[in-house]
């Protein structure tokens, strides 16, 4: 497994800490899906019926300050599937650190964990995903010449990122979403380091280039996947109209407030990609 050691964080012996206490809190079991919560979306984790820990119980687990963030892994069961869930990350904004969320990454790919799931809370730049709505993630953009793989000093930094979500697993989640009854398009992701909003002039230019959706994590986290080996799909829940598109105040209560509303109809959507992967994997 890859160490994050370099620069003073967690290495192995810290990767193996963090796994031996949750063998004892959870029993050794392999892990089929690892999923991530963003803003307001806590309430995703009861798709599973399965006990937690906070972050801070677990050795060199990065602790996130971010409300609306719970701190806390979940290891249960949902239609068959043993899934780890994490209510909360930790942000490039919260440390100055594009791989803060490495050491996370490194434990749930030593659970057994081959496929992330990825959510978030998003601004809209296309009219198409109005606030509530789901847009399943197909791409991304990074201008911020932030790259949680920098320093690393092995050529698998050169990871590809042409297929970076995986086809596989967003057919998945577009066969899980119409089982639902749920609708989710699909789009193009902006990251933005944060921890202000974008400015007006700012989205406007992400639109030029192609971006449907905005936010301020998922993306250093896709890549750390990658170069840890691990299948990626993410989907955004739209919480505002990006700036300069609406007349309401974007505020991190608007996300918080709003974020439940698609949170419900992603949890239907998540239990049915549950059931289902049981049966392809």
């Amino acid at each position: 497994m890859p160490s994050s050691s370099g620069h003073g964080r967690p290495g192995p012996e810290q990767v193996d800490a963090c796994l031996r206490l949750l063998e004892r809190a959870f029993c050794k079991t392999d892990i089929d899906i690892a999923l991530v919560l963003g803003s307001g979306l806590g309430d995703v984790a009861n798709i599973i019926d399965g006990d937690g820990v906070g972050f801070d119980a677990l050795p060199g687990f990065p602790a996130t300050g971010v409300s609306g963030h719970a701190g806390r892994l979940k290891i249960g069961t949902c239609g068959g599937s043993r899934v780890a869930v994490m209510s909360g990350r930790v942000h490039f904004y919260e440390s100055g650190t594009a791989d803060v969320m490495r050491f996370p990454l490194e434990v749930l790919r030593g659970l057994g964990a081959e496929t992330l799931i990825l959510t978030n809370a998003a601004g809209s730049l296309n009219r198409e995903f109005p606030p509530g709505s789901l847009m399943m993630i197909d791409d991304h953009i990074n201008l911020s010449g932030i790259n949680p793989l920098t320093g690393i000093g092995d050529d698998r930094r050169f990871v590809t990122m042409t297929t970076a979500y995986d086809p596989q697993l967003r057919s998945m989640l577009g066969e899980a979403a119409a089982n639902a009854g749920v609708s989710l398009g699909s789009g193009v992701y902006a990251w933005v380091p944060g921890p202000s909003f974008e400015t007006p002039a700012e989205i406007r230019a992400l639109g030029i280039l192609g971006a449907d959706a905005v936010g301020m994590s998922t993306v250093p986290e896709v890549i750390l996947a990658r170069y840890l080996g691990i299948r990626v799909a993410a989907v955004s829940i739209v919480t505002n109209l990006a700036a300069g598109l609406g007349d309401e105040e974007i505020t991190h209560e608007l996300t918080k407030e709003v974020a439940p509303i698609g949170a419900a109809a992603l949890s239907d959507v998540l239990r049915e990609f549950c059931h289902g992967f049981r049966t392809v994997r």
